[in-house]
């Protein structure tokens, strides 16, 4: 294992610009940096740039979220106008996916990579991990065990699907759920600590 000058993990956060993800996986000890062409909306370690820049700094792990505007079922409608785009979001996430770190998870919503990449290794459910909520999140992993669901909540609603249009409303339906980021930074985290 990579570790940086303390002997810890180093874990990436692509595409992340909430700091949610990197703040949990800082939260365990872990020397966790987001990356995203937008500055983060919370201080703390973020490189806001390309990650590809950065992709081969010696990272132990890499916990990414590629932007879903050309991918997800929701825009299908879409594709036919859009295949240019598409094509360059599916080649993005490629090299994240085959980047060189050892450890990787990148989550989509269901949608075009499952057909041009490779199926998923699981779909989950906030409301699996302690939010009233559904939002199908895939999950594409490599040397990584599925996450277990650590609280399964009743009063599941769509609040994700019915968000009202506005400016905003992209950013806050990419935003990672806590109980989400919390069981990443404590399974995977966990897995690095014994490497």
């Amino acid at each position: 294992m990579m570790m940086d000058d303390d002997g810890v993990g180093r874990v990436l956060v692509a595409c992340e610009f909430s700091g949610v993800v990197r703040d949990a996986f800082i939260s365990r000890g872990f020397d966790a940096w987001s990356c995203d062409l937008l500055p983060s909306e919370r201080p703390g370690k973020h490189i806001q740039g390309d990650v590809l820049d950065i992709l081969g700094e010696g990272w132990d792990l890499m916990v990414a979220f590629p932007p879903c505007t050309y991918l997800c079922s929701s825009g299908a409608r879409w594709w036919k106008h859009r295949q240019q785009e598409q094509a360059e979001a599916l080649e993005f996430v490629r090299t994240l996916l085959n980047a060189d770190i050892p450890k990787i998870a990148l989550e989509n919503p269901i949608g075009r990579i499952s057909t041009a990449i490779r199926k998923p290794d699981q779909i989950i459910q906030p409301w699996q991990f302690g939010h009233g909520e559904t939002k199908a999140t895939c999950i594409w992993l490599k040397n990584l065990p599925p996450l277990q669901p650590t609280k399964i909540v009743e009063g599941r609603e769509n609040r994700i699907h019915r968000m009202p249009p506005s400016k905003f409303r992209g950013r806050l339906r990419s935003i990672t759920y806590q109980g989400i980021a919390a069981a990443m930074a404590e399974q995977w985290g966990f897995l690095l600590e014994g490497d």
